[in-house]
């Protein structure tokens, strides 16, 4: 009995990690793909970073003190700071990987510059992972089950054409606030070969992670669904299509992408957009 708890304990935190991360990426994707937090970031002096840092954590303590994102009824201050300080971290991890794959943080980077950029970028997803369990958490969906625990399944088609759909709708919500910026272009300058194929495989990681890994409300309904593509990997997939579609979408309508271009520009531009896109039809299939 003591190594079955202790094992279930294990797989709790785990659970809880995976939904914080989630979190982080869901709130913090949109902000990575801003320069202007890069140029700040690179410049700011290290009281700044200080400061940004003692602010983060203030309030990511307080939002704890509620219920963290281990979802805990009862949070003592004492554990409320190590949780805080543990989803700072978890940002800053984030934060880390994302701006790699961009490769707006090298081994060329000096030191002052890539903390300032990751202190600055790790801000919104420290405060993702906070919120992740008090507004996307799963005891919404066990509820729901327990009162209704025969769910109306409808048919495949209509099921498919809703999680197209919603994938598609969070994926221009997200896409359309980033197309029209510099970044994209910008990024694709440095971002080839091997990191395209890295951004693809994190992509689909997000994706599957953040609807069908991460325990958020309708996440049980996310598995019950009876659409023609309805298993993780066919269904994580298929989103992906459908978001980088959508990215296209959004970059010819911003001119950001013409048909005399070459095939390569396409593809950098696609792959890159695809990312936030690809979080945003998470999102969206988590809504419905």
């Amino acid at each position: 009995m003591p190594v079955r708890s202790h094992h279930n304990l294990w797989l709790r935190e785990i659970k809880d990690l995976i939904r914080g991360i989630s979190g982080g990426f869901l709130f913090g994707i949109p902000l990575l793909y801003t320069m202007e937090v890069w140029w700040v970031g690179s410049a700011a002096e290290p009281l700044r970073l200080l400061s940004a840092i003692a602010l983060t954590f203030t309030i990511i303590v307080l939002l704890n003190q509620t219920s963290g994102f281990r979802g805990t009824a009862d949070v003592r201050f004492s554990d409320a700071c190590m949780d805080s300080t543990e989803e700072i971290a978890l940002g800053i991890l984030c934060s880390t990987c994302i701006l790699v794959l961009l490769r707006e943080i090298t081994l060329d980077t000096s030191l002052k510059e890539a903390l300032g950029k990751l202190i600055y970028e790790s801000i919104p997803f420290a405060l993702g992972v906070a919120l992740a369990n008090q507004l996307l958490g799963g005891q919404q969906d066990e509820a729901q089950s327990q009162s209704n625990p025969q769910p109306q399944r409808k048919n495949r088609l209509n099921s498919t054409l809703a999680d197209l759909g919603a994938a598609f709708i969070g994926a221009i919500v997200v896409a359309f606030s980033i197309a029209p910026t510099d970044e994209v272009p910008m990024l694709a300058t440095a971002v080839s070969g091997p990191w395209l194929l890295a951004l693809i495989a994190a992509s689909l990681l997000i994706s599957y992670t953040i609807v069908f890994a991460a325990d958020f409300s309708n996440q049980k309904k996310r598995h019950q669904q009876q659409g023609i593509f309805q298993d993780p990997f066919s269904e994580t997939v298929i989103a992906y299509l459908i978001s980088l579609f959508a990215a296209v979408f959004m970059l010819l309508l911003f001119d950001k992408l013409g048909f005399s271009d070459p095939w390569s520009t396409w593809l950098r531009y696609t792959l890159i957009l695809g990312l936030p896109a690809t979080v945003g039809g998470a999102a969206g299939r988590l809504a419905i």
